[in-house]
């Protein structure tokens, strides 16, 4: 029994893990349309800012839960303003305006932090007895804090009048300038909002996983395979497709290995868009957030 509440703790986690890499990108990609090849070097300055925020004094559940998405937000803004949006409705070009950009923030990092940079910052949960089993408590955390997340974003688009201009204006934009909204500064917030939750992302998983200018490669391409699997409705299609593929994940990484499973990943991935090309939210959930 002990043991079997390990194995779901696992598979929970692996699930969360999913949800918390994609989220971001969801609102990025599944409002604006903007195909953000960047978002994994968003997640990798989440990460740095915990590194430099802890190693100059900051408390680190400070640095994880308010500096890390603050920073990355407001850099996000600045992409925004300075870049993505003189290519709205350009994918091509976002795509390759936003490869360049994450290849010019590896090489930043990687000049100002040099190329094989580690975390310092070690979990701040401590082991999790089971039984006779310990399991990482910060794992559980991790469970628990990516719910909070959805949560939160759900009650922001669902309740609150910047998610419902948000929505109105990603939905039809002709029709909410004619109605007098800044559609300029919605997409700009929600730009910003995606890179801060991709940055809280970083931060939380930084303990984990480590931090290298490099780390974002490991980030982009599960965070697009979520998203792209959920099909449009960003939370119930990031939770939906994160629950799917990171079980399956986890399940065969328990009876084969990491590397089995990362592949299992991708087979179930490509066997569902083959399946359901519009996402799971294509076929089930359409009226969902």
């Amino acid at each position: 029994m002990d043991y079997a509440a390990v194995i779901v703790l696992q598979v929970a986690y692996g699930v969360a893990n999913l949800a918390l890499i994609g989220l971001g990108l969801a609102i990025i990609f599944g409002m604006m349309r903007v195909i953000n090849l960047a978002h994994g070097e968003f997640l990798m300055l989440g990460g740095y800012t915990v590194v430099v925020a802890t190693n100059n004094g900051v408390n680190l559940w400070l640095a994880m839960l308010v500096l890390a998405p603050v920073v990355v937000g407001l850099i996000g803004v600045i992409v925004e303003r300075v870049l993505i949006r003189f290519l709205y409705g350009r994918m091509i070009d976002t795509l390759l305006a936003t490869w360049g950009l994450s290849l010019f923030l590896i090489g930043l990092v990687t000049t100002i932090f040099g190329p094989t940079t580690t975390t310092t910052v070690s979990p701040p949960v401590g082991a999790l007895h089971i039984g006779a089993f310990f399991s990482s408590g910060y794992e559980l955390f991790l469970i628990v804090i990516t719910l909070v997340l959805f949560a939160l974003v759900y009650a922001v688009m669902k309740f609150t009048k910047l998610g419902l201009l948000a929505r109105g204006t990603m939905q039809r934009a002709d029709m909410a300038a004619a109605l007098g909204v800044s559609t300029s500064t919605i997409y700009m917030i929600t730009f910003g909002l995606g890179s801060a939750v991709a940055g809280l992302a970083g931060a939380l998983l930084a303990p984990i996983t480590g931090v290298v200018p490099t780390i974002g490669a490991a980030y982009i391409a599960k965070a697009f395979i979520t998203v792209i699997s959920g099909g449009a409705a960003i939370l119930a299609g990031t939770a939906s497709a994160a629950a799917l593929l990171g079980f399956i994940n986890q399940v065969v990484t328990f009876i084969t290995g990491p590397t089995v499973g990362e592949v299992a990943l991708l087979v179930a991935a490509i066997i569902l868009l083959r399946l359901l090309p519009t996402g799971i939210t294509g076929r089930f959930f359409r009226r969902s957030l």
